[in-house]
């Protein structure tokens, strides 16, 4: 039976043991009606499949205790059979996250994974959930979530969940490992 549990930020490399790659096989490509005057839209299309990890050196959950001041975060595990199987990060009122925009009534939903083998059985619902759950008794009305164009089961995952398309933009990263992705911020009202 899974079961999800906050924890503090000193288990974090347990939550670490969720893997959080995927393999992209389709993505959002933007599409500019008269230059943007006529509309934006997105269409899915197929790519050569690759594997996208967001845990590169420097950037795995262990390592957000230092980059960022991580007392007004929330972890929250989810574990089968003491095993983790997933994991989601809320941000809230954090000097340097830019995402969160100075404000204190709104979270970002930092991270979020479900081991590959226990994707579609409802566990990334219920993290879901619990970070709203989460943001709501810190008073926030609003949950923001970057993804990107190459992350399309996200995006359907975040739209089933109630979330909105607020920004598209093609310009967001300037990485050049991954400055031809998009940057795609959804809102959650809460």
């Amino acid at each position: 039976m899974t079961t999800v549990e906050e924890i503090p930020a000193d288990r974090l490399h347990e939550y670490a043991l969720v893997p959080s790659a995927f393999t992209v096989e389709t993505v959002l490509t933007v599409r500019l009606t008269d230059a943007g005057l006529g509309g934006i839209g997105l269409h899915e299309e197929p790519v050569t499949p690759y594997l996208k990890d967001y845990d590169t050196p420097g950037e795995t959950p262990v390592d957000w205790p230092r980059r960022f001041d991580v007392r007004n975060w929330g972890f929250l595990l989810a574990t089968d059979g003491g095993l983790p199987v997933g994991g989601a990060a809320i941000a809230f009122n954090t000097g340097g996250v830019d995402m969160l925009e100075g404000r204190r009534d709104m979270s970002v939903l930092w991270d979020i994974r479900v081991d590959s083998s226990r994707r579609g059985h409802g566990i990334g619902r219920r993290l879901f959930e619990g970070a709203a759950d989460w943001s709501r008794r810190r008073a926030c009305t609003r949950m923001k979530i970057e993804t990107q164009n190459v992350n399309v089961p996200a995006c359907r995952f975040y739209r089933s969940m109630g979330c909105a398309l607020g920004s598209i933009d093609r310009h967001g990263y300037s990485d050049p490992r991954v400055a031809h992705e998009v940057m795609l911020l959804w809102y959650l009202e809460l």
